[in-house]
């Protein structure tokens, strides 16, 4: 038995989901003629309360995409230094937008609304590039699957909105925020001018993301996401995936976030790890005693089938998800108490 812990995107689809995408009905989504994709979208836009919806293959392309929406080349966005747009997107900000990055030093992935204002103090400096987008990651991933406080969003929208910024929520997990603080989706539709939501993270799905803005934005999104190369024919039998697991497995999160805490609480009792991050989702990041090394016991674990991943700055990380048993997760949490 292989415990596959790198990430929640390791999952395949349940027996309910693979029936959703074999019955799917499907058409040519070029020409806005797949009616599952178009239920997926129809379905998305409702549930957060904004006016447009539209499926991309990747939660990569979906944050490109709003990045380019929002900026010009050479404008300039802030965010935290942690954010996902700015590590693990491949310099696609640069590359595609011609935008550069304001990294703001914040707290696990999060930052302040006053740290926002400091930032944009220079916005009218013509030495400067002219900052044009501010990008929100919630849950954050190298943070550790930290939730923002919703009150600090709004007071983050705020500046925003007084020094015409644009606001997009990189959702990537979002729904893990969700569950995890009882907070609804239509909260943050009214927050955010743009927000892409990933289906094939904590939900699921075997591939794809959905941006989310007014009818003007998706307009927009659609013709850069053909200029990217995302325009898709019968995707349908992929929506429907997404729409199964819209339905189906978003309270189910819960559980693997208690996992996620029971994971924390073990380590935490242990004489070879030196720190456990805050645990508030599915994501746990731990750091072991430098005599043992975090690449020595991630190898250490593989070699008892058990598959970890390494964060940078000695961090290891571990995600629950979808796939990870109770049975898996006794074994894990025995193999952690006597390694």
């Amino acid at each position: 038995m292989i415990i596959d812990l790198i990430s929640d995107t390791v999952t395949k689809p349940t027996k309910g989901m693979l029936e959703a995408m074999t019955n799917a009905k499907v058409g040519d989504d070029v020409f806005k003629m797949d009616p599952t994709t178009n239920e997926l979208q129809e379905k998305a836009a409702k549930m957060f309360g904004m006016e447009d919806a539209l499926f991309f293959p990747s939660g990569t392309m979906a944050n490109q995409t709003a990045i380019k929406l929002h900026t010009q080349p050479g404008d300039k966005l802030i965010c935290d230094k942690y954010a996902h747009v700015y590590n693990y997107e491949g310099g696609g900000a640069a590359f595609n937008s011609g935008v550069t990055c304001k990294l703001i030093d914040g707290n696990r992935g999060m930052f302040t609304a006053e740290q926002l204002q400091e930032a944009v103090a220079d916005r009218n400096d013509i030495h400067v590039p002219f900052t044009s987008l501010v990008c929100i990651e919630n849950t954050t991933n190298k943070g550790g699957g930290a939730c923002w406080s919703f009150s600090e969003l709004e007071k983050l929208q705020k500046v925003s909105k007084n020094n015409n910024l644009a606001f997009h929520l990189d959702g990537a997990r979002l729904f893990n925020a969700l569950v995890a603080t009882d907070e609804s989706p239509k909260q943050y539709g009214q927050l955010f001018d743009t927000i892409s939501i990933c289906l094939s993270k904590g939900l699921g799905a075997p591939i794809g993301s959905v941006l989310l803005g007014s009818k003007e934005h998706i307009a927009k999104a659609l013709r850069i996401r053909k200029l990217f190369g995302g325009a898709m024919r019968q995707v349908g039998f992929l929506a429907a995936a997404g729409n199964y697991a819209l339905d189906n497995h978003i309270e189910r999160l819960a559980e693997d976030h208690q996992k996620a805490k029971e994971i924390g609480a073990v380590l935490e009792s242990t004489s070879y790890v030196t720190k456990v991050e805050p645990i508030e989702t599915n994501i746990v990041i731990f750091y072991v005693d430098d005599k043992i090394g975090d690449a020595n016991f991630i190898q250490k674990m593989e070699a008892k089938d058990i598959l970890l991943t390494p964060m940078g700055e000695g961090k290891i990380r571990i995600v629950t998800h979808l796939d990870y048993t109770n049975e898996m997760h006794e074994i894990l949490l025995k193999e952690l108490k006597d390694f």
